[in-house]
């Protein structure tokens, strides 16, 4: 019995460490890299850990991030915006997303290739975010709710070159 109780508390063990090994937002991955906020809300701190006050509070699941720095299980991260603070790790993603940018009221076009004289299939407003894959000379295929398209990466935020 002791034997078979080693086996169950061994095997849930593993379990438990492969889990946590394959979350993205406990990778070990060196900064700067991009994310993505993995929650419907998140909270910015001034610094890495709850007793730190909120800077702000995100309500926007999939919004892009770039995290500039590691403490323990925080991430020091940046918005689109530009603004800089603290999450935990647990309220990120490593799944790559992007933001649309422009003037309000301004659509960008989602392209049937990645070449400015190709076909428009799709339009997207600024502010609107999707995940973005396949990204090279200068285009990325843009994934919003099922509709994809290329888009010009001058006209997101979530992809240009780190370090």
């Amino acid at each position: 019995m002791r034997n078979l109780d080693f086996k169950i508390l061994f095997f849930f063990g593993l379990l438990a460490s492969a889990v946590m090994m394959s979350s993205p937002a406990m990778a070990q991955q060196e900064p700067p890299y991009w994310a993505s906020i993995d929650e419907p809300e998140a909270r910015m701190r001034t610094g890495p850990s709850t007793e730190y006050p909120t800077m702000w509070i995100y309500k926007r699941e999939r919004l892009p991030i770039k995290i500039l720095a590691r403490y323990k299980a925080w991430r020091k991260v940046e918005d689109p915006d530009g603004a800089q603070g603290w999450m935990h790790a647990r309220l990120l993603s490593a799944s790559r997303t992007a933001i649309v940018l422009g003037e309000k009221g301004q659509a960008q076009s989602l392209r049937s290739n990645p070449q400015r004289d190709a076909k428009v299939i799709w339009r997207v407003e600024t502010g609107v975010v999707g995940k973005i894959t396949q990204c090279e000379n200068g285009w990325c295929l843009l994934d919003v709710t099922g509709r994809r398209g290329y888009i010009n990466q001058d006209a997101i935020w979530g992809d240009e070159p780190l370090k």
